[in-house]
């Protein structure tokens, strides 16, 4: 079910007075590349502020290879960047869907009809991730009356197990973000997935006396140690965080096997009072003792199985299919899609929160409410609302979020943005509960069929843009399967089919596409052997191949500004494009004071030192966003 809250928030601007872009020159930002993830290689940007976006502009500047962070909007400069990033779209109209996006579909609605069943075991982890989290999650009220009265157990041994072990590697995952959090590991550190195995009857007899009482034991500091001894080998560490000199703490002496778990253990510690299991580094293992003969396996197994009820956790979480006609289908559930101005909401904070850290493993500190605003809530769009002449489709233009919920629970939110001829995704994130439902390609399809659907009120709105596509970059060929889609050329902004531009962007990391000389006889080109070809980034995607999000840029307001006046720096010019022969920037409007004026009306009055910086600086801007915009947009000067 599909509701719409966007046509009712109202907005000041109209169909013909849509406003007037306003922006601030920012000028070249270089940074380590965001897709990459090394300071071996060089990311540039070319980039604005905008005070104001007319959603007509922004359309004409997603055609020239532009794109949004906020308020802040760049372009890549496709012949320097390490990773050229192409604008990939899609004509909703032609769209074919394959056998996978059919079968993620058809998911969705067993889902939703209850005829998909679903295992715990399968459950992806929701992990508390702070110290607080951990100490609230230990010290909760129902493990403890739990502890204190007699437990009945239904489940069957090996399912009591495997909920334990779980719950234990919950615990260590909270206190080893707890650690990183304080400053005792490093923060770029890769935490793997703790490892918790029962301790066997012949184990025991075979360690010292008084091990009888040992269940469990984790060998975490091992694989943390080694995640470190890799980290300080990387070539790229002297450029992401300090030198030599600054890290070598992190695997001297003093961080050792054994000191590694025993600060894992200070924050394990409470679970003594709470489950009747005690924890003690030995070795460099992490061990849990039984402290009374009661607290045995099966209580403490009891303990996370009450813990994760009380939680509030989904049982219908991982897949397993029902093939036999006997099944009997579970509860219906019922899915609702909201449009909804952007606009901060604490709920889809807390999901946004929830998935950098689970998905992404971002460090809980650097997801900030702030952040969080800056990225996925501000824009400078002007919104217009639908006039009902059919320029205009009901939701109207501007900056959205949409919702999907299931059962009154927010699981994903899509940032979009609804332009003149198109549907940009910016962003999803998503529940990690619910990964199994493949919401990253399920919100591409509904987004394209958003864009069908409104063709009805809008008839230019044709087009789903997916942001950038970068060939050399696995992560992101996942776009190229939504067909038939094409690639925008980065020096005459012509569009071209993604399958004929394919074969190029196979030989050659940037290619011009409209080089017509290339196209004709790409056919006729030997093939290249593997030797030859250009080394292309083998980045393997952390995520499960179900995430789809959408330009995952890096935040561009952390990165270092770099403009430079010299334009015989060949690294300091945009691309010269045929069109801008002429050289002449009298006719860019400036916004100076209050006043909108033509610079050709103001350049008399400045020093000649004046004017040669601003000229050099408006020719940059000119060649950056056209001729066209160059006479519509303002480029404030103060």
């Amino acid at each position: 079910m599909m509701r719409n809250r966007a046509s009712s928030s109202g907005g000041s601007a109209s169909g013909n007075n849509r406003g007037q872009t306003e922006v601030v020159h920012v000028g070249r930002r270089r940074s380590s590349c965001g897709y990459c993830k090394s300071s071996a290689h060089t990311s540039i940007t070319y980039g604005l502020w905008a005070n104001s976006l007319t959603v007509d502009d922004y359309q004409d500047l997603l055609d020239r290879g532009w794109r949004r962070s906020g308020c802040y909007i760049y372009k890549p400069e496709m012949d320097k960047t390490c990773c050229p990033q192409y604008t990939i779209r899609l004509k909703a109209s032609d769209f074919v869907p394959s056998k996978e996006q059919q079968r993620v579909s058809k998911r969705m609605q067993r889902f939703l009809d209850g005829t998909l069943e679903v295992k715990e075991s399968q459950k992806s982890l929701d992990n508390p991730c702070t110290s607080k989290n951990l100490s609230s999650v230990i010290h909760s009220s129902t493990i403890a009356s739990a502890v204190g009265k007699p437990l009945k157990l239904n489940t069957e041994e090996k399912n009591k197990d495997v909920q334990l072990l779980s719950y234990l590697s919950d615990q260590i995952v909270c206190a080893a973000h707890a650690c990183i959090e304080r400053g005792e590991f490093p923060r770029d550190t890769v935490l793997p997935k703790p490892s918790v195995k029962k301790v066997s009857q012949g184990k025991k007899k075979l360690l010292v006396e008084g091990s009888e009482d040992l269940l469990f034991s984790s060998n975490i500091s091992f694989q943390i140690k080694a995640a470190l001894v890799r980290r300080d080998k990387r070539p790229d560490m002297k450029g992401s965080g300090g030198g030599k000199e600054e890290n070598e703490h992190l695997t001297e002496p003093e961080l050792t096997l054994q000191a590694i778990a025993e600060k894992l253990v200070i924050y394990l510690e409470n679970l003594c009072d709470t489950s009747g299991l005690s924890v003690r580094a030995c070795n460099g293992h992490i061990n849990f003792y039984a402290t009374t003969k009661q607290a045995r396996s099966d209580e403490v197994a009891e303990i996370a199985k009450v813990h994760k009820e009380s939680r509030g956790e989904s049982k219908d979480i991982g897949i397993s299919m029902k093939k036999g006609s006997g099944g009997t289908p579970g509860k219906r559930k019922k899915l609702e899609i909201i449009l909804k101005r952007s606009s901060f909401d604490p709920k889809e904070y807390d999901l946004y929160r929830k998935y950098q850290i689970n998905v992404h493993n971002d460090a809980p500190d650097h997801v900030s409410e702030s952040s969080y605003r800056r990225f996925l809530v501000d824009s400078p769009l002007v919104y217009i609302p639908s006039n009902g002449d059919n320029t205009v489709p009901r939701c109207g233009f501007g900056s959205f979020h949409q919702q999907y919920i299931i059962d009154g629970r927010l699981v994903a939110v899509g940032v979009i943005d609804i332009l003149p001829k198109c549907l940009s995704s910016k962003y999803l994130f998503w529940d990690p509960d619910f990964a199994f439902l493949s919401l990253g390609k399920y919100s591409a399809l509904q987004e394209i069929g958003c864009v069908r659907e409104n063709q009805a009120h809008c008839p230019s709105l044709q087009y789903y843009y997916m942001g950038y596509y970068i060939h050399s970059c696995n992560k992101m060929r996942y776009k190229a399967a939504y067909r038939p889609s094409e690639l925008l050329c980065p020096l005459r902004y012509q569009w071209f089919p993604f399958e004929t531009a394919k074969p190029l962007l196979d030989r050659k990391r940037y290619v011009i596409l409209s080089d017509l000389h290339n196209l004709q006889t790409v056919e006729s080109t030997p093939e290249l052997g593997a030797s030859q070809l250009e080394p292309q980034h083998d980045y393997s995607f952390q995520e499960e191949s179900n995430d789809v999000p959408f330009d995952e840029d890096e935040e561009m307001s952390e990165v270092d500004s770099e403009d430079s006046d010299d334009e015989s720096d060949p690294e300091t010019s945009v691309l010269t494009l045929p069109e801008f022969e002429d050289a002449s920037v009298g006719n860019v409007i400036i916004g100076l004071k209050g006043s909108r004026l033509r610079y050709k009306d103001i350049e008399q009055a400045l020093a000649p030192n004046q004017r040669s910086n601003l000229e050099t600086m408006l020719r940059k801007y000119k060649k950056a966003v056209g001729e066209k915009l160059s006479q519509e947009m303002v480029l404030s000067l103060g």
